[in-house]
């Protein structure tokens, strides 16, 4: 038995079964069936759109809630005490001979 290569469904496509599921007429098998795809992707798929549909409705913003600022300077810190910390323990393991011919 031979595997079908990977698909990528277009989100139209996901729409409208995701819609036929949600209208009910017809069973998930028998959709998944005349849409040739798994009865488990039509259920998510189907989820995604019912738990994202209000979104359609929220006031025509039409953008994605605002991502947090990022402290870049904060991050660089960060990074500058971490890059200290594992010089000073390579040091230490090497002089202890724990880290020498394993590198």
């Amino acid at each position: 038995m031979s595997r079908r290569p990977r698909r990528n469904h277009s989100p139209a496509f996901k729409a409208k079964v995701a819609i036929a599921a949600i209208k009910g007429e017809r069973t998930i098998a028998q959709i998944s069936e005349q849409f040739d795809v798994h009865p488990n992707q039509v259920t998510t798929w189907k989820a995604q759109l019912e738990g994202s549909a209000a979104d359609v409705f929220d006031g025509g913003t039409g953008t994605a809630p605002a991502v947090p600022a990022v402290d870049v300077k904060q991050l660089h810190a960060k990074i500058g005490e971490l890059t200290l910390e594992n010089e000073f323990l390579e040091g230490a393991l090497t002089k202890a001979g724990l880290l020498g011919a394993r590198r």
